[in-house]
């Protein structure tokens, strides 16, 4: 039985060695270097979908671009997003929502290469996953992004295969919604 982000306990959050997945990619893999000891939810709940299977045969399903986002936002991002998609009233996520751990606990930030929460509200998130291409400040607690100032919830970062993420980034498209998304071919922790 796999263990859920919020039934891990504690003490999990502190491995003695590094903890990472790589996720793969019909353009190349890249690594994943999970931080457990100061974003232990976030960490665990990436754990939970890479060890479910959940992230295998999914997508990048949405590229964030300088181009591709609407006159009306006022804080631009540049990020690769993937994970579980398909989450709707009719078809919820896999596993329910984790709390939030805002970077003003975590002391993480959105820098390059950064793995973070996609969310809503805070504590809605869960399935969705996303990396930033270069800093992106905006993202962080007090950025403004999000309306409600709470940022996202950052938790990792890319440690090989940036080349791969800048990759799949080239393949954004008009809309960040991708009429033709990148295959995840499988996730597994290394």
């Amino acid at each position: 039985m796999t263990e859920h982000a919020s039934d891990l306990p504690p003490a999990a959050a502190e491995p003695s060695a590094p903890t990472r997945a790589r996720v793969s990619t019909p353009l190349g893999a890249f690594v994943v270097e999970l931080d457990r000891r100061r974003a232990p939810i976030s960490a665990a709940n990436f754990i939970d979908y890479v060890t479910a299977g959940l992230l295998d045969r999914q997508s990048v399903y949405r590229i964030v671009t300088m181009a591709n986002q609407p006159d009306t936002v006022k804080c631009r991002i540049e990020v690769i997003q993937f994970g579980w998609r398909g989450a709707t009233p009719e078809v919820p996520a896999p596993r329910p929502p984790i709390a939030h751990e805002p970077t003003s606990v975590t002391g993480l930030r959105h820098v390059d290469g950064t793995l973070s929460m996609a969310r809503q509200a805070p504590g809605t998130a869960g399935p969705g996953f996303f990396i930033c291409i270069g800093a992106q400040p905006e993202l962080d607690f007090g950025g403004g992004r999000n309306p409600d100032g709470q940022g996202f919830a950052a938790f990792g970062r890319v440690v090989e295969g940036m080349d791969v993420v800048h990759a799949i980034f080239a393949k954004g498209e008009a809309n960040d919604r991708m009429l033709h998304p990148v295959e995840i071919i499988s996730a597994a922790m290394i």
